[in-house]
């Protein structure tokens, strides 16, 4: 191969150049090693203290307890009681206590508030006070609690600093309603503020009365300032910021209990076929209200279609079916963007408030008819 490639240059012997610098640079530091007496090296730092493994450290510890000492056993925790003179629900807006249920899809024995945790018992659908409430005492106590009412100045203080949407003494309510944890974060805020702004969304808003009764008469405090869905609480002149009531916490929610049958197969006060022309007849209608996730308004003859989000305000709602229901015997109303728990909600509310007979829940379509009229027809101008 070499004789094939005659260019190819001759090797030569090389000096290996690194071996030497190793050597020469031996020599230098045992001379200097040898030179001076002292053994610090000053690349490396001296250790100080020498580190044990991790198993000694270990065994260290337990020699240093003494194994005499008994160790300390904790108390077992009391049940809390509270003096609020209510029973305690998940919600207490959106809930009938004068409605008993049928059935529980949990044992009423697993009580939300934990095992042992509080001083009641828990029925299924609410822990129920112990104590006898008298209407004067309380209704004194919270007197004495709010002191004089606001002057018109002290009212537009505290609203023009706690209205706006940017303000961090917030709590938003939404489907549930007024729940029992949201009495705890009232008081959490009333420590550090006069007031709270609470901003109300969904199925509840259809009932704005109702909320607000509920905020007032469970917290102990009072609504200075109301638009739309917004509401502003105040705690009074005499609130203790430091000794606020006990409210022991939910630890989870509660299964909901099974009421009776909404709607029925035959509507009270007609005949099968009388139902069924009634359905059909509302399935082909035009919808009273659309409620979406757009807001747009419509404008025809007779109709006006408003369209809300889907946890939006339906303040609204209650007044333009009862406005409906002055000419027309059934109405339509199209939740396809509700879902099916806040249409069926939102059909209870109305049957109560308008008042009206849901006659037929069907892809997602609530179809409500305004009953026998009694007496006197309503006029039809």
């Amino acid at each position: 191969m070499l004789k094939l490639l005659p260019w190819r240059p001759k090797t030569q012997p090389s000096l290996n150049i690194s071996r030497l610098l190793t050597h020469s640079l031996r020599h230098r530091r045992a001379a200097a090693a040898a030179a001076t007496d002292d053994d610090d090296d000053p690349p490396f730092s001296p250790i100080s203290k020498t580190r044990q493994p991790n198993d000694q450290k270990k065994t260290n510890n337990k020699k240093k307890k003494n194994p005499t000492d008994p160790s300390p056993i904790k108390a077992p925790t009391q049940p809390l009681s509270s003096d609020l003179p209510f029973d305690f629900r998940y919600s207490y807006s959106e809930t009938n206590p004068s409605v008993e249920p049928i059935g529980f899809r949990e044992s009423p024995k697993f009580s939300p508030f934990g095992p042992g945790r509080l001083a009641r018992k828990w029925t299924g659908t609410a822990a129920p006070s112990q104590r006898a409430v008298d209407p004067g005492e309380e209704a004194e106590e919270r007197r004495q609690i709010l002191g004089e009412p606001l002057n018109e100045e002290e009212v537009a203080e505290l609203v023009e600093r706690y209205r706006h949407s940017d303000c961090a003494r917030q709590i938003n309510l939404g489907k549930g309603g007024v729940t029992h944890n949201m009495l705890d974060d009232i008081h959490n805020h009333w420590k550090r503020a006069a007031a709270v702004r609470i901003k109300c969304l969904g199925v509840p808003t259809l009932d704005m009365d109702n909320v607000c009764f509920h905020l007032e008469e469970k917290s102990g405090g009072k609504i200075i300032y109301q638009h739309i869905n917004v509401v502003l609480l105040y705690r009074g002149r005499n609130y203790d910021p430091k000794n606020p009531p006990v409210i022991p916490l939910m630890l989870w929610k509660p299964y909901a209990p099974i009421y009776p049958k909404l709607v029925k197969n035959v509507a009270d006060g007609l005949t099968f076929e009388e139902t069924k022309e009634f359905r059909n007849r509302g399935l082909n209608s035009h919808p009273l209200m659309i409620l979406c996730k757009l807001t747009v308004f419509y404008g025809g003859l007779d109709e006006i279609l408003f369209f809300s989000a889907r946890n939006g305000v339906y303040v609204n709602v209650v007044e333009r079916v009862r406005e409906a229901f002055m000419t027309e015997e059934v109405v339509r109303l199209d939740c396809t963007h509700v879902g099916t728990s806040d249409c069926k909600r939102i059909g209870v509310k109305l049957r109560d408030l308008v008042p009206c007979v849901p006659i037929l829940f069907k892809d997602e379509q609530i179809i409500l008819w305004r009953g026998k009229l009694d007496g006197n027809k309503p006029d039809e101008d």
